[in-house]
């Protein structure tokens, strides 16, 4: 083993608002990561790039930045990237009004460095979670009007904004709720309950903002994760390229050639995605040639399986990693379909992870083997904070086969009329039609459904709202059973 694998290693973050990035800029981050003696970089959930270096290579790698003026953080997340839906456009999905310049104008209108998670995202796709952040904007169906979701900090309370958010308010309205949430710990910050109003009325007498009532509820689409890898036709002739690497490292070299082809061809921007992979778009058909020859020297392989690809871990966490490589391989052994699901493995309790599948790791005496509880999502819904044990203390040795029976439980549920709890094949044809009544904490979001019951109030289920007793509480806020209102589940914005 070389000493450069064995010395302790800086992480260097930088951040990419917006998960974008110039070609020429990322080239200059290349450049200096080399001769610092960099040879690989990672990227993040949120759309940021990783290097890692020795203590011997901080100092030339530091140096190189500020003659480059690049922004950086040193073994530290103070400031977390600003993630955006931009990659997805055109090619995951087509607005009705988003478009580049208006992610361009959102971005370019924050002055400062936000220490909250910001989400933009576009409400027709699915690429990009919606409810990661702290303050998650979601584009509503009126041009230049947004959504509003906080999640406060360190908890996982949510409250709904009460009016829709002009684009060219987003900027300040953020840092506005930023500065009050930081200056009243007390009353929002790591906090069993909290009462967003209270943030919205100090807002109000800061400060008028342009808004808009909403018009109607957030939708928002069923989860379907788009194959995001491979070299791919799109809109008017036209290609993108999507490059996913199993152990989530980039060569140094290999990102060098791609910024140059880049440059070569006119491609201005490249792409990254809380999956930790990268996307170029806007390839010309004559230069497919070179974008191959490219992958060809590089070694880089494309078309991995869809049940490697739906996956989020933590940043730089290598037992996550090397947990998740190993149940892929089990997956591929038993040929397991995992459509439309997503899996998150949390080591660290309080990480914000998109996935409706969770594999939470458990604290293990010595010598003990690992354990793992597994929860799933309500409705199997990535988007949603609203977990369902499945099993509790799995072993490792273990956790691949009650993975596999956790997915077989949700094809059943999906086809089994007498287990259903998400619509049926022959029933999705029949959505629109169809009204199914749930009720809704209009304070949280969080959903009371009969079919579920309520397990932290003891509630079994098959139990209709109108059955509960009036001493009902919701169990995320505890807000009174009157605090529930009537709302289509066809309909339904989930809060996360």
């Amino acid at each position: 083993m070389t000493q450069e694998t064995t010395a302790k290693k800086h992480i260097i973050k930088i951040n990419l608002p917006g998960g974008i990035v110039a070609a020429g800029d990322l080239l200059d981050i290349l450049n200096s990561a080399e001769k610092a003696g960099i040879s690989t970089v990672s990227l993040g959930n949120r759309q940021q790039l990783f290097l890692a270096v020795t203590e011997d290579g901080l100092e030339d790698l530091e140096h190189e930045f500020l003659i480059a003026d690049i922004d950086y953080e040193k073994d530290a997340d103070t400031y977390p990237n600003i993630i955006s839906s931009y990659v997805s456009e055109d090619i995951f999905s087509v607005s009705n009004w988003l478009r580049e310049g208006v992610y361009k104008d959102i971005l370019d209108g924050f002055e400062f460095k936000p220490q909250l998670k910001i989400n933009l995202a576009d409400n027709n796709q699915t690429f990009i979670p919606f409810f990661t952040g702290n303050l998650n904007y979601i584009a509503s169906g009126i041009s230049n009007f947004w959504h509003l979701h906080i999640r406060f900090p360190k908890t996982n309370n949510f409250y709904s904004w009460p009016s829709l958010v002009y684009t060219e308010d987003i900027a300040a309205l953020s840092k506005l709720i930023e500065e009050n949430i930081y200056a009243n710990k007390n009353l929002f910050y790591d906090k069993e309950e909290i009462d967003g109003s209270i943030l919205y009325e100090k807002i109000s007498i800061l400060k008028s903002f342009i808004t808009q009532s909403p018009n109607e509820p957030l939708t928002l689409p069923d989860f379907q994760l788009p194959y995001y890898e491979g070299l791919n036709k799109y809109g008017n002739n036209k290609y993108w390229l999507g490059i996913y690497k199993r152990n989530e490292e980039y060569s140094v070299s290999f990102l060098k050639d791609v910024c140059a082809l880049c440059l070569q061809t006119r491609v201005g921007q490249i792409y990254t995605t809380p999956w930790k992979s990268l996307i170029i778009k806007d390839i010309h058909p004559e230069d497919r040639k070179l974008w191959n020859t490219a992958l060809a020297k590089n070694r880089i392989n494309v078309r991995h399986a869809s049940n490697e690809l739906n996956w989020q871990l933590e940043d730089n966490c290598q037992y996550g990693l090397k947990l998740k490589q190993h149940l892929v391989r089990q997956f591929d052994i038993i040929d397991l379909r995992t459509f439309k699901l997503s899996f998150a493995i949390k080591i660290n309790p309080k990480t914000g992870l998109f996935g409706s599948v969770i594999i939470k790791k458990l604290v293990t005496e010595e010598g003990e083997e690992d354990a793992f509880d597994i929860l799933h999502t309500r409705d199997f819904n990535p988007n949603s904070k609203d977990f369902i044990i499945y099993r509790e203390n799995v072993k490792y040795s273990d956790l691949a086969d009650v993975l596999s029976g956790l997915c077989d439980y949700f094809y059943t549920i999906q086809t089994d009329g007498s287990l259903l709890v998400a619509p049926s094949i022959a029933e999705e044809a029949k959505q629109e039609e169809v009204e199914v009544i749930l009720h809704q904490c209009k304070n949280c979001g969080t959903v009371y459904d009969s079919a579920y019951g309520d397990d932290f109030n003891s509630i079994a289920p098959g139990t209709a709202f109108s059955l509960l007793p009036e001493t009902y509480c919701c169990p995320t806020c505890d807000s009174s059973k009157s605090d529930f209102v009537e709302v289509d589940k066809n309909s339904l914005a989930f809060f996360a």
